[in-house]
């Protein structure tokens, strides 16, 4: 149980996380553009570190901790995968995001697409995305931290949703008053705390004596748990517990595959999401993509180690635990071993976790339900003040659908699997729609509906599970939405020709519509970029590895991979500035809101 030491370091830090919130109420309520975008003016690491704060959520640890205690160090690679679509959009979109000069993702749909079409796209991705995804997404927040109290505590569920209800409502008040500057200052603290609480316990579990620190650690656990690479075999998957093992087909679905071909929250193809957000938020395209870059290497390189450690220490700590209770090893370790005082930091850290990931998700959501849904179609002469203070209203709306939400959620288990095949082949249509002119509106909406129907069919009249599902749904819909796109008319000359006069994207597709306005001069340079890209990939896994190899006592190798990450960035840093960035700022748009 908590001591009196630790119930003062967990009331310091929900007194500064509100301190920091209210600090910023004023500034927040001038506009809905510094209440959402914090006047375009956050920094890069403020920025960057807001995006990796909101991907920390309280669920995350005992995830990777499932992750590792089930099928090893190789079961990472089921989410390491995505860093392909992550450095994609570092370099290809960021600087497009922050030039786009719109309050919301969702708001890119009328600035790109034209007609009726792209009026009823936008409404319905905001009361979609903006309600049932993020509240469904709070929900499963929300069952994570009851379940780390539950565990830490043995408090009977309906007693704990009574302290996640606390907690969400402070979140939601200083989230409602400050805007995203309470919202990003607020998640830097909090990353800061609970990246310092993961690592103490990582230290603490090590030096048991049952451990014997990294030495200790490497002698005692199974070998096939220190295994990096996935088993691939030439039929299906095999074993609950042991070495992450694929089919050949599994594996290429994950690496292959879902990164670009599948809609996932936070790790939309292109950027989309929160991450869009702090991308349209950041100072400049510069401070945009150095957000983006330095997001991803704290998401894949920095945050998951001490997580990985204490999830390979579990199997020596509790080798019992059946598969459905691995992920709770890391909560038992916080409950059995932390010293008073240190547990009491370790509650904060996962409180910070889940505040964090909340706030951003209530600002978020809310920007789609008031610039794209309120202000587009219910109110849209409306004042900058009203704006506001319906933003702060609908805060604390959603806080209370999100609880409702929860009450009648019983587990998140296979949900993530679900939300990859429904989205899936919609992730081509994110990328092209900045490259090519012909996609329109009917194309993105056949390629919403189109993964629904497939799945389904799947499901029910197939024994074809995820990830091979994948590869029949990613065909069809694209098939299917290429189809459309070639059937139906394009957005009009006007729409695109502002798009691009905006966002000059250049590239071949954008060919037809260049040729009509020969003063702008589009982005050139894409084969400096792609060379980025291979660069960036090999940057992320390289640190990534790196990382790992020194913790576990395997510095030679360690320091080939931080030499091989070193020459990547290197690389990267003398092709900074080399592909035309296109006319200045005020020729383009920047800071219009469409």
């Amino acid at each position: 149980m908590l001591g009196a030491t630790d119930w003062v370091i967990i009331a310091l830090y929900f007194l500064l996380s509100a301190a920091i919130g209210f600090r910023y109420a004023r500034r927040a309520g001038s506009s809905v553009q510094e209440f959402f975008l914090s006047g375009r003016n956050l920094p890069w690491w403020l920025a960057g570190t807001s995006m990796v704060a909101t991907t920390f959520a309280a669920d995350t640890p005992l995830a990777v901790t499932e992750l590792v205690a089930k099928n090893g160090i190789a079961g990472n690679w089921l989410w390491w995968n995505f860093v392909f679509g992550g450095v994609l959009t570092v370099f290809f979109f960021s600087r497009l995001w922050r030039r786009a000069g719109i309050l919301t993702d969702v708001e890119f749909v009328e600035l790109r697409y034209s007609g009726r079409p792209a009026a009823f796209l936008r409404g319905f991705r905001a009361l979609y995305l903006g309600l049932f995804i993020n509240t469904v997404i709070i929900g499963w927040v929300n069952l994570a931290i009851a379940s780390v109290l539950e565990g830490m505590f043995g408090i009977p569920r309906n007693e704990v949703m009574v302290y996640v209800a606390l907690a969400l409502g402070l979140t939601a008040l200083y989230s409602a008053l400050s805007g995203l500057w309470g919202v990003a200052v607020t998640d830097a603290f909090q990353f800061a705390l609970a990246m310092a609480g993961t690592i103490v316990l990582a230290a603490v579990v090590l030096d048991l004596p049952q451990i014997g620190g990294l030495a200790g650690l490497l002698e005692k656990t199974p070998s096939w748990s220190l295994e990096w690479v996935p088993a691939i075999t030439g039929g299906a998957a095999v074993g609950q517990t042991g070495p992450l093992t694929l089919s050949a087909a599994a594996f290429f679905a994950f690496v292959g595959i879902q990164w670009w071909a599948c809609w996932y929250p936070g790790s939309e193809p292109g950027g989309g999401g929160y991450v869009a957000q702090r991308m349209m938020s950041a100072k400049d395209e510069h401070h945009a993509q150095a957000a983006t870059l330095w997001f991803t290497i704290a998401h894949y390189c920095v945050r998951p180690w001490p997580w990985i450690l204490v999830g390979l220490a579990t199997l020596v700590l509790y080798p019992d635990l059946g598969p459905a209770d691995k992920r709770l090893g890391y909560v038992y370790a916080m409950r059995d071993y932390l010293p008073a005082g240190v547990k009491g930091m370790l509650v904060a850290a996962f409180f910070a976790a889940y505040m964090s990931t909340i706030a951003t998700q209530l600002n978020w959501g809310v920007s789609y339900i008031v610039n794209d849904f309120y202000r587009r179609f219910i109110r849209p002469g409306a004042q900058e003040k009203h704006l506001v203070a319906v933003s702060r209203g609908a805060t604390l709306a959603m806080m209370a659908l999100s609880l409702c939400v929860t009450s009648v959620m019983d587990t998140i288990s296979g949900a993530w699997a679900f939300i990859i095949e429904a989205g899936a082949g919609l992730g081509l249509v994110l990328i092209l729609r900045w490259y090519w002119w012909r996609i329109n509106a009917w194309s993105e909406i056949a390629a919403m509906a189109t993964p629904l129907a497939v799945y389904g069919w799947l499901r029910f009249a197939t024994e074809i599970r995820f990830p091979e599902t994948l590869y029949a749904i990613v065909a069809v819909t694209t098939t299917a939405w290429l189809a459309v796109t070639l059937l139906t008319k394009p957005a009009d000359r006007e729409t695109l020709g502002r798009f691009y006069r905006r966002v000059h994207p250049g590239g071949p597709g954008w060919s037809a519509v260049a040729a009509s306005m020969p003063d702008v001069k589009g982005d050139s340079g894409y084969g400096i970029l792609l060379r980025n890209w291979l660069c960036g990939v090999i940057l992320v896994y390289s640190v990534l590895f790196g990382l790992g190899k020194v913790l576990l006592l395997q510095p030679v190798e360690g320091t080939m991979f931080f030499a091989v990450a070193a020459a990547a960035a290197w690389a990267i840093r003398q092709d900074r500035g080399k592909p035309d960035e296109g006319p200045p700022a005020r020729d383009r748009g920047e800071d219009c809101d469409g």
